[in-house]
Protein backbone atom coordinates (compact mmCIF):
# COMPACT_ATOMS: atom_id res chain seq x y z
CA UNK A 1 0.00 0.00 0.00
CA UNK A 2 3.32 2.26 0.65
CA UNK A 3 4.67 1.73 -2.41
CA UNK A 4 1.72 2.17 -4.50
CA UNK A 5 1.37 5.96 -2.43
CA UNK A 6 4.64 6.63 -3.48
CA UNK A 7 4.63 5.99 -7.24
CA UNK A 8 0.84 7.81 -7.34
CA UNK A 9 2.53 11.01 -5.84
CA UNK A 10 5.83 10.36 -8.17
CA UNK A 11 2.94 10.27 -11.04
CA UNK A 12 1.94 13.31 -10.00
CA UNK A 13 4.72 15.56 -10.12
CA UNK A 14 5.60 13.58 -13.32
CA UNK A 15 2.18 14.69 -15.38
CA UNK A 16 2.92 18.62 -13.96
CA UNK A 17 6.03 19.14 -15.49
CA UNK A 18 5.02 17.73 -18.13
CA UNK A 19 2.05 20.03 -18.68
CA UNK A 20 4.60 22.62 -17.77
CA UNK A 21 6.52 21.91 -20.54
CA UNK A 22 3.50 21.59 -23.13
CA UNK A 23 2.54 25.54 -22.53
CA UNK A 24 0.71 27.08 -25.62
CA UNK A 25 2.84 30.00 -25.82
CA UNK A 26 6.15 28.29 -26.76
CA UNK A 27 8.99 30.40 -25.80
CA UNK A 28 7.32 33.08 -24.05
CA UNK A 29 10.07 34.24 -21.91
CA UNK A 30 7.38 36.39 -19.85
CA UNK A 31 6.00 36.27 -16.02
CA UNK A 32 2.08 34.36 -16.72
CA UNK A 33 1.21 37.04 -14.37
CA UNK A 34 1.37 39.95 -16.76
CA UNK A 35 -1.95 37.93 -18.41
CA UNK A 36 -3.73 35.64 -16.27
CA UNK A 37 -4.75 36.04 -12.71
CA UNK A 38 -5.04 33.12 -9.84
CA UNK A 39 -9.09 34.20 -10.08
CA UNK A 40 -9.11 32.49 -13.78
CA UNK A 41 -7.09 30.93 -16.54
CA UNK A 42 -8.60 33.27 -18.68
CA UNK A 43 -8.04 36.51 -19.52
CA UNK A 44 -9.77 39.10 -17.69
CA UNK A 45 -11.28 42.25 -19.35
CA UNK A 46 -9.84 43.78 -16.43
CA UNK A 47 -6.33 42.77 -17.58
CA UNK A 48 -4.78 45.14 -19.99
CA UNK A 49 -1.51 43.90 -21.39
CA UNK A 50 1.36 46.76 -21.99
CA UNK A 51 2.12 45.67 -25.30
CA UNK A 52 4.33 48.84 -25.60
CA UNK A 53 6.59 46.63 -23.40
CA UNK A 54 7.14 44.64 -26.93
CA UNK A 55 8.22 47.33 -28.88
CA UNK A 56 5.05 47.83 -31.06
CA UNK A 57 2.83 50.12 -28.83
CA UNK A 58 -0.73 49.48 -30.00
CA UNK A 59 -1.85 53.05 -31.28
CA UNK A 60 -4.77 54.54 -33.43
CA UNK A 61 -7.07 51.33 -34.85
CA UNK A 62 -4.78 48.71 -33.21
CA UNK A 63 -6.12 49.22 -29.85
CA UNK A 64 -9.36 48.12 -31.08
CA UNK A 65 -8.91 44.91 -33.11
CA UNK A 66 -8.91 41.41 -31.32
CA UNK A 67 -5.20 39.33 -30.47
CA UNK A 68 -5.99 36.50 -33.35
CA UNK A 69 -6.19 40.03 -36.33
CA UNK A 70 -2.59 40.11 -35.29
CA UNK A 71 -1.60 36.65 -34.04
CA UNK A 72 -2.74 33.80 -35.48
CA UNK A 73 -1.78 31.27 -32.52
CA UNK A 74 -1.21 31.99 -29.02
CA UNK A 75 2.89 31.39 -29.97
CA UNK A 76 3.72 35.43 -29.85
CA UNK A 77 7.67 35.06 -29.88
CA UNK A 78 8.81 36.16 -33.09
CA UNK A 79 5.69 37.82 -34.91
CA UNK A 80 6.71 39.92 -37.84
CA UNK A 81 5.96 43.80 -36.99
CA UNK A 82 6.18 45.11 -40.60
CA UNK A 83 3.19 46.39 -41.93
CA UNK A 84 2.78 44.01 -44.68
CA UNK A 85 2.90 41.23 -42.43
CA UNK A 86 -0.96 41.86 -41.56
CA UNK A 87 -1.54 43.93 -44.54
CA UNK A 88 -2.16 43.37 -48.31
CA UNK A 89 0.72 45.98 -50.22
CA UNK A 90 -1.68 47.28 -52.90
CA UNK A 91 1.46 49.10 -53.97
CA UNK A 92 3.26 45.59 -54.76
CA UNK A 93 6.38 46.98 -53.10
CA UNK A 94 6.62 49.93 -55.46
CA UNK A 95 6.68 51.92 -52.17
CA UNK A 96 8.81 50.49 -50.19
CA UNK A 97 7.73 48.89 -47.08
CA UNK A 98 6.58 51.49 -44.69
CA UNK A 99 3.59 52.31 -44.77
CA UNK A 100 3.62 55.03 -42.40
CA UNK A 101 5.00 57.19 -44.88
CA UNK A 102 1.47 57.88 -46.15
CA UNK A 103 -0.30 55.98 -43.66
CA UNK A 104 -1.32 56.21 -40.00
CA UNK A 105 -2.64 54.35 -37.17
CA UNK A 106 -6.30 55.49 -37.13
CA UNK A 107 -6.82 54.81 -40.67
CA UNK A 108 -5.99 53.31 -43.93
CA UNK A 109 -7.57 56.35 -45.80
CA UNK A 110 -5.11 59.05 -46.12
CA UNK A 111 -6.01 62.82 -46.00
CA UNK A 112 -3.16 64.76 -46.71
CA UNK A 113 -1.35 63.50 -49.74
CA UNK A 114 -0.57 66.40 -50.51
CA UNK A 115 1.74 67.59 -47.60
CA UNK A 116 3.18 64.08 -47.72
CA UNK A 117 3.98 64.20 -51.57
CA UNK A 118 6.55 67.34 -50.42
CA UNK A 119 8.54 64.39 -48.89
CA UNK A 120 9.38 63.14 -52.02
CA UNK A 121 11.53 63.70 -54.68
CA UNK A 122 8.72 65.39 -56.28
CA UNK A 123 7.34 67.99 -54.16
CA UNK A 124 4.13 69.99 -55.51
CA UNK A 125 4.53 73.78 -55.96
CA UNK A 126 1.87 75.94 -57.38
CA UNK A 127 -0.49 74.87 -59.31
CA UNK A 128 0.72 71.28 -59.21
CA UNK A 129 -0.85 71.50 -55.72
CA UNK A 130 -3.94 71.71 -57.62
CA UNK A 131 -4.01 68.47 -59.71
CA UNK A 132 -5.78 65.35 -58.60
CA UNK A 133 -3.62 62.77 -58.43
CA UNK A 134 -4.28 61.08 -61.87
CA UNK A 135 -3.17 63.92 -63.64
CA UNK A 136 0.25 62.52 -63.52
CA UNK A 137 -0.32 59.39 -62.10
CA UNK A 138 -2.17 57.25 -64.77
CA UNK A 139 -1.88 54.15 -62.75
CA UNK A 140 -3.89 55.71 -59.74
CA UNK A 141 -6.78 54.13 -59.67
CA UNK A 142 -4.88 50.64 -59.28
CA UNK A 143 -2.52 51.93 -56.82
CA UNK A 144 0.41 52.55 -58.75
CA UNK A 145 2.59 55.44 -58.67
CA UNK A 146 6.17 54.24 -59.26
CA UNK A 147 7.87 55.59 -62.22
CA UNK A 148 5.97 58.80 -62.66
CA UNK A 149 8.67 61.36 -64.47
CA UNK A 150 10.28 64.03 -62.27
CA UNK A 151 11.11 66.05 -65.50
CA UNK A 152 8.67 68.92 -66.90
CA UNK A 153 9.40 67.41 -70.44
CA UNK A 154 7.84 63.67 -69.39
CA UNK A 155 4.39 65.55 -68.58
CA UNK A 156 4.82 68.45 -70.70
CA UNK A 157 6.48 67.08 -74.30
CA UNK A 158 2.94 67.16 -75.67
CA UNK A 159 3.04 71.35 -74.87
CA UNK A 160 6.99 71.02 -75.99
CA UNK A 161 6.21 69.75 -79.35
CA UNK A 162 2.96 71.40 -80.50
CA UNK A 163 4.00 75.36 -78.98
CA UNK A 164 4.80 77.21 -82.53
CA UNK A 165 5.17 80.74 -80.56
CA UNK A 166 7.75 80.61 -80.73
CA UNK A 167 8.65 77.05 -82.08
CA UNK A 168 10.08 75.38 -79.21
CA UNK A 169 11.40 72.14 -81.91
CA UNK A 170 12.58 73.90 -84.44
CA UNK A 171 14.32 76.36 -82.40
CA UNK A 172 16.02 73.56 -79.99
CA UNK A 173 14.90 75.22 -76.72
CA UNK A 174 16.08 73.45 -74.12
CA UNK A 175 13.16 70.67 -72.22
CA UNK A 176 13.89 72.07 -69.11
CA UNK A 177 10.41 74.10 -68.68
CA UNK A 178 11.38 75.88 -65.65
CA UNK A 179 13.81 77.92 -67.88
CA UNK A 180 10.85 79.64 -69.04
CA UNK A 181 7.49 78.94 -67.20
CA UNK A 182 6.90 78.24 -63.47
CA UNK A 183 4.35 77.21 -61.18
CA UNK A 184 2.97 80.09 -59.91
CA UNK A 185 1.45 81.33 -62.94
CA UNK A 186 -1.89 81.41 -64.04
CA UNK A 187 -1.36 79.92 -67.07
CA UNK A 188 1.08 78.00 -69.27
CA UNK A 189 2.64 81.08 -70.38
CA UNK A 190 5.84 81.67 -70.52
CA UNK A 191 8.04 83.86 -67.74
CA UNK A 192 11.56 84.03 -69.04
CA UNK A 193 14.18 85.34 -67.31
CA UNK A 194 16.44 86.97 -69.61
CA UNK A 195 19.25 87.89 -67.24
CA UNK A 196 20.40 84.70 -67.58
CA UNK A 197 21.81 84.89 -71.45
CA UNK A 198 24.32 87.30 -73.26
CA UNK A 199 21.65 90.35 -72.96
CA UNK A 200 19.74 90.92 -69.80
CA UNK A 201 17.16 93.46 -70.37
CA UNK A 202 16.86 96.83 -69.07
CA UNK A 203 14.87 99.90 -69.55
CA UNK A 204 11.92 99.76 -72.02
CA UNK A 205 13.49 96.08 -73.46
CA UNK A 206 11.70 94.80 -70.15
CA UNK A 207 8.04 96.10 -71.30
CA UNK A 208 8.21 95.06 -75.17
CA UNK A 209 6.73 92.09 -76.74
CA UNK A 210 9.29 88.77 -77.27
CA UNK A 211 8.70 88.74 -81.42
CA UNK A 212 9.93 92.77 -81.32
CA UNK A 213 13.28 91.41 -81.09
CA UNK A 214 12.84 87.89 -82.30
CA UNK A 215 11.22 88.15 -85.45
CA UNK A 216 10.26 84.67 -87.32
CA UNK A 217 10.49 82.74 -84.15
CA UNK A 218 14.50 83.13 -84.23
CA UNK A 219 15.63 83.01 -80.67
CA UNK A 220 19.18 81.65 -81.42
CA UNK A 221 22.78 83.36 -82.50
CA UNK A 222 20.79 87.01 -82.72
CA UNK A 223 23.25 90.00 -82.66
CA UNK A 224 23.21 91.69 -79.52
CA UNK A 225 24.46 95.18 -80.94
CA UNK A 226 21.58 97.62 -80.52
CA UNK A 227 21.90 98.40 -84.63
CA UNK A 228 20.22 94.77 -85.69
CA UNK A 229 16.80 96.25 -83.98
CA UNK A 230 17.26 99.44 -84.08
CA UNK A 231 19.02 100.26 -88.34
CA UNK A 232 15.17 101.99 -89.10
CA UNK A 233 15.43 104.41 -86.03
CA UNK A 234 19.44 105.06 -87.51
CA UNK A 235 18.40 105.33 -90.95
CA UNK A 236 15.77 107.49 -90.02
CA UNK A 237 17.13 110.18 -87.59
CA UNK A 238 16.25 113.68 -88.42
CA UNK A 239 17.57 115.71 -85.89
CA UNK A 240 20.81 114.55 -86.45
CA UNK A 241 21.43 112.83 -90.45
CA UNK A 242 22.72 109.73 -88.54
CA UNK A 243 24.04 108.50 -91.87
CA UNK A 244 25.96 111.05 -93.31
CA UNK A 245 27.39 112.23 -89.83
CA UNK A 246 28.94 109.04 -89.77
CA UNK A 247 27.59 108.37 -86.00
CA UNK A 248 28.92 105.03 -84.54
CA UNK A 249 26.19 101.92 -84.93
CA UNK A 250 27.09 101.33 -80.92
CA UNK A 251 23.65 103.25 -79.61
CA UNK A 252 24.48 103.10 -76.75
CA UNK A 253 26.99 105.79 -77.06
CA UNK A 254 24.24 108.24 -77.01
CA UNK A 255 21.06 106.59 -76.36
CA UNK A 256 19.98 104.13 -73.22
CA UNK A 257 17.43 101.64 -72.65
CA UNK A 258 15.32 103.39 -70.33
CA UNK A 259 14.15 106.32 -73.26
CA UNK A 260 15.39 106.03 -77.22
CA UNK A 261 14.74 110.10 -76.85
CA UNK A 262 16.34 112.17 -75.95
CA UNK A 263 20.05 111.18 -76.67
CA UNK A 264 22.80 111.49 -73.69
CA UNK A 265 25.76 111.18 -75.12
CA UNK A 266 28.29 112.12 -73.07
CA UNK A 267 30.92 114.43 -74.54
CA UNK A 268 33.36 113.71 -71.58
CA UNK A 269 34.23 110.71 -73.74
CA UNK A 270 35.62 112.47 -76.41
CA UNK A 271 38.70 115.10 -76.15
CA UNK A 272 36.48 117.75 -75.79
CA UNK A 273 34.67 118.15 -73.05
CA UNK A 274 31.31 120.68 -72.66
CA UNK A 275 31.56 122.90 -69.51
CA UNK A 276 29.54 126.29 -69.08
CA UNK A 277 27.99 127.72 -72.17
CA UNK A 278 28.92 124.59 -74.12
CA UNK A 279 26.62 122.51 -72.32
CA UNK A 280 23.64 124.61 -73.19
CA UNK A 281 24.13 125.16 -77.08
CA UNK A 282 22.56 122.45 -80.01
CA UNK A 283 25.53 120.21 -80.89
CA UNK A 284 24.53 122.12 -84.56
CA UNK A 285 26.04 124.90 -83.17
CA UNK A 286 29.86 123.18 -83.68
CA UNK A 287 28.97 120.69 -85.69
CA UNK A 288 27.58 122.50 -88.61
CA UNK A 289 26.57 120.31 -91.93
CA UNK A 290 26.14 117.47 -89.56
CA UNK A 291 30.01 117.53 -89.19
CA UNK A 292 30.41 114.76 -85.97
CA UNK A 293 33.89 114.02 -87.10
CA UNK A 294 35.27 117.28 -86.18
CA UNK A 295 38.88 116.95 -84.85
CA UNK A 296 39.76 120.33 -82.98
CA UNK A 297 43.11 122.01 -82.78
CA UNK A 298 41.76 124.69 -79.84
CA UNK A 299 38.87 126.97 -79.23
CA UNK A 300 40.09 128.96 -82.49
CA UNK A 301 38.25 126.38 -84.64
CA UNK A 302 34.89 127.86 -83.44
CA UNK A 303 35.83 131.16 -82.44
CA UNK A 304 37.53 132.75 -85.75
CA UNK A 305 34.74 134.77 -86.40
CA UNK A 306 35.14 136.15 -82.66
CA UNK A 307 38.53 136.63 -83.02
CA UNK A 308 38.90 138.60 -86.08
CA UNK A 309 35.61 140.34 -85.10
CA UNK A 310 37.17 141.92 -82.16
CA UNK A 311 37.97 145.57 -82.22
CA UNK A 312 38.49 146.46 -77.99
CA UNK A 313 41.13 145.34 -78.23
CA UNK A 314 41.92 144.13 -82.13
CA UNK A 315 43.00 140.91 -81.55
CA UNK A 316 44.02 140.84 -85.30
CA UNK A 317 46.20 143.90 -85.31
CA UNK A 318 47.37 142.94 -81.64
CA UNK A 319 48.74 139.38 -82.71
CA UNK A 320 46.50 137.93 -80.02
CA UNK A 321 47.08 134.00 -79.42
CA UNK A 322 44.66 131.61 -81.02
CA UNK A 323 44.23 130.12 -77.66
CA UNK A 324 41.38 132.17 -76.24
CA UNK A 325 40.88 130.00 -72.51
CA UNK A 326 44.09 132.85 -72.39
CA UNK A 327 41.54 135.20 -71.64
CA UNK A 328 37.75 133.87 -72.25
CA UNK A 329 35.72 131.18 -70.00
CA UNK A 330 33.36 128.91 -71.35
CA UNK A 331 31.08 130.67 -68.86
CA UNK A 332 30.84 133.31 -70.49
CA UNK A 333 32.88 134.93 -73.93
CA UNK A 334 32.43 138.32 -72.65
CA UNK A 335 33.76 140.16 -70.50
CA UNK A 336 37.56 138.33 -70.94
CA UNK A 337 39.17 137.74 -68.18
CA UNK A 338 42.86 137.49 -69.09
CA UNK A 339 45.14 136.63 -66.06
CA UNK A 340 47.89 139.54 -66.39
CA UNK A 341 49.74 137.56 -63.24
CA UNK A 342 51.03 134.73 -66.04
CA UNK A 343 52.73 137.37 -67.80
CA UNK A 344 56.13 139.04 -67.35
CA UNK A 345 53.92 142.33 -65.72
CA UNK A 346 51.65 141.25 -62.95
CA UNK A 347 48.64 143.71 -62.39
CA UNK A 348 48.57 144.90 -58.97
CA UNK A 349 46.84 148.37 -57.09
CA UNK A 350 45.25 150.93 -59.52
CA UNK A 351 47.05 148.71 -62.71
CA UNK A 352 44.09 145.98 -62.34
CA UNK A 353 41.12 148.86 -62.89
CA UNK A 354 42.90 150.22 -65.23
CA UNK A 355 41.51 149.79 -69.16
CA UNK A 356 43.91 147.73 -71.01
CA UNK A 357 44.16 150.21 -74.15
CA UNK A 358 45.87 152.63 -71.43
CA UNK A 359 48.81 150.87 -71.77
CA UNK A 360 48.25 148.56 -74.73
CA UNK A 361 47.64 151.84 -76.36
CA UNK A 362 47.02 151.55 -80.37
CA UNK A 363 46.11 147.72 -79.99
CA UNK A 364 49.97 147.31 -79.07
CA UNK A 365 49.81 143.65 -76.73
CA UNK A 366 53.41 142.99 -77.25
CA UNK A 367 54.66 144.93 -75.08
CA UNK A 368 58.02 144.57 -73.67
CA UNK A 369 58.15 146.71 -70.38
CA UNK A 370 61.28 147.27 -68.84
CA UNK A 371 60.48 149.75 -66.24
CA UNK A 372 57.75 151.64 -65.25
CA UNK A 373 59.01 154.68 -66.88
CA UNK A 374 57.15 152.94 -70.66
CA UNK A 375 53.91 154.27 -69.47
CA UNK A 376 54.53 156.94 -66.88
CA UNK A 377 57.22 159.08 -69.03
CA UNK A 378 54.59 162.20 -69.12
CA UNK A 379 54.41 162.09 -65.30
CA UNK A 380 58.24 161.32 -65.14
CA UNK A 381 58.72 164.98 -67.38
CA UNK A 382 55.76 166.77 -66.20
CA UNK A 383 57.61 169.88 -64.24
CA UNK A 384 56.96 169.06 -60.39
CA UNK A 385 59.01 169.42 -57.34
CA UNK A 386 61.43 168.26 -58.23
CA UNK A 387 61.79 168.38 -61.69
CA UNK A 388 62.65 164.37 -62.35
CA UNK A 389 63.94 164.51 -66.24
CA UNK A 390 65.81 167.88 -64.67
CA UNK A 391 67.43 166.16 -61.54
CA UNK A 392 67.75 162.91 -63.66
CA UNK A 393 66.19 161.11 -61.44
CA UNK A 394 66.31 156.89 -62.52
CA UNK A 395 63.43 155.63 -64.57
CA UNK A 396 62.43 153.39 -61.76
CA UNK A 397 59.28 154.68 -60.08
CA UNK A 398 58.96 151.98 -57.66
CA UNK A 399 61.67 153.95 -54.90
CA UNK A 400 58.75 156.69 -54.26
CA UNK A 401 56.12 155.79 -56.24
CA UNK A 402 53.09 152.63 -55.53
CA UNK A 403 50.66 151.28 -57.94
CA UNK A 404 48.23 151.92 -55.04
CA UNK A 405 48.51 155.50 -56.32
CA UNK A 406 50.84 157.83 -58.43
CA UNK A 407 50.93 160.69 -55.73
CA UNK A 408 51.65 161.36 -52.93
CA UNK A 409 54.90 159.67 -53.77
CA UNK A 410 55.90 157.40 -50.82
CA UNK A 411 59.97 157.74 -51.08
CA UNK A 412 61.08 157.52 -47.25
CA UNK A 413 64.40 160.25 -46.95
CA UNK A 414 64.52 159.01 -43.09
CA UNK A 415 65.22 155.37 -43.51
CA UNK A 416 66.71 155.00 -46.84
CA UNK A 417 69.50 158.09 -46.17
CA UNK A 418 69.56 160.54 -43.04
CA UNK A 419 66.22 161.69 -41.14
CA UNK A 420 64.78 165.45 -42.09
CA UNK A 421 61.33 164.39 -41.26
CA UNK A 422 62.00 163.82 -37.57
CA UNK A 423 65.74 165.02 -35.14
CA UNK A 424 67.53 167.99 -36.12
CA UNK A 425 66.15 168.30 -39.60
CA UNK A 426 62.76 168.52 -38.53
CA UNK A 427 60.94 171.59 -39.91
CA UNK A 428 64.22 173.21 -41.08
CA UNK A 429 63.56 173.03 -44.91
CA UNK A 430 61.26 173.91 -46.82
CA UNK A 431 61.92 172.66 -50.33
CA UNK A 432 64.35 169.72 -51.50
CA UNK A 433 66.14 172.12 -53.21
CA UNK A 434 67.39 173.86 -50.18
CA UNK A 435 69.96 171.02 -49.48
CA UNK A 436 70.08 169.44 -53.39
CA UNK A 437 70.99 172.47 -54.82
CA UNK A 438 72.42 170.58 -57.91
CA UNK A 439 69.31 169.98 -59.57
CA UNK A 440 70.44 167.87 -61.89
CA UNK A 441 71.97 165.45 -59.19
CA UNK A 442 70.20 164.61 -56.17
CA UNK A 443 72.58 162.42 -54.81
CA UNK A 444 74.42 165.65 -54.00
CA UNK A 445 74.04 167.63 -51.26
CA UNK A 446 74.96 171.07 -49.07
CA UNK A 447 75.52 171.23 -45.23
CA UNK A 448 77.23 174.81 -44.97
CA UNK A 449 74.30 176.74 -47.10
CA UNK A 450 72.29 176.32 -43.88
CA UNK A 451 74.78 176.05 -41.72
CA UNK A 452 77.13 178.54 -39.75
CA UNK A 453 80.11 177.61 -41.24
CA UNK A 454 80.56 178.41 -45.32
CA UNK A 455 83.28 176.43 -47.69
CA UNK A 456 85.92 179.68 -47.52
CA UNK A 457 85.38 179.47 -43.29
CA UNK A 458 85.69 175.52 -43.53
CA UNK A 459 88.64 175.55 -45.97
CA UNK A 460 90.38 178.21 -43.17
CA UNK A 461 90.37 176.41 -40.26
CA UNK A 462 91.56 173.47 -41.50
CA UNK A 463 95.24 174.18 -42.70
CA UNK A 464 96.50 171.78 -40.11
CA UNK A 465 95.22 169.36 -42.04
CA UNK A 466 96.62 170.13 -45.53
CA UNK A 467 94.12 172.79 -46.57
CA UNK A 468 91.90 169.72 -47.33
CA UNK A 469 88.51 170.71 -49.03
CA UNK A 470 85.98 169.19 -47.65
CA UNK A 471 82.89 168.09 -49.08
CA UNK A 472 79.58 168.92 -48.22
CA UNK A 473 78.94 165.24 -46.97
CA UNK A 474 82.43 165.06 -44.80
CA UNK A 475 80.44 167.24 -42.30
CA UNK A 476 79.00 163.72 -40.97
CA UNK A 477 82.44 163.08 -39.79
CA UNK A 478 82.30 165.09 -37.17
CA UNK A 479 78.53 166.08 -36.75
CA UNK A 480 77.39 162.67 -36.44
CA UNK A 481 74.36 163.83 -33.96
CA UNK A 482 72.44 165.16 -36.76
CA UNK A 483 71.58 161.82 -38.60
Amino acid sequence: MIRFIIFAILLSVTNLNAQKSQSPHGKLNRPCGECHSTVSWKLSDSTIFKHNSTGFSLVGYHKNVSCKSCHNDLKFVGQNSECTACHVDVHRSELGNDCKRCHDMNSWIITDMKQKHQQTRFPLLGRHAQLDCGTCHERASTYRFAGTPLTCIGCHEPDYRATLNPSHVSELFPVDCRNCHNFTASSWGGSFDHSLTAFPLTGAHRAIICIQCHKNNQFRNLSSECYNCHSADFTTAVLLDHVSAGVSHACQICHSTAAWTPSTFNHASTKFNLTGKHRTISCQSCHVNSNYQLVYSGCYTCHQTDYQNSDNPNHVTGGFSTDCSQCHSTDSWAPATFDHSITKFPLTGQHITTQCLSCHIGGNYQLTYSDCYACHQDDYIRPTDPNHAVANFPHDCSPCHTTSAWSPSTFNHDQQYFRIYSGAHQGKWTLCTDCHTTQSDYKQFSCVDCHEHNQTDMNAKHTDVGNYVYLSSDCFRCHENVK
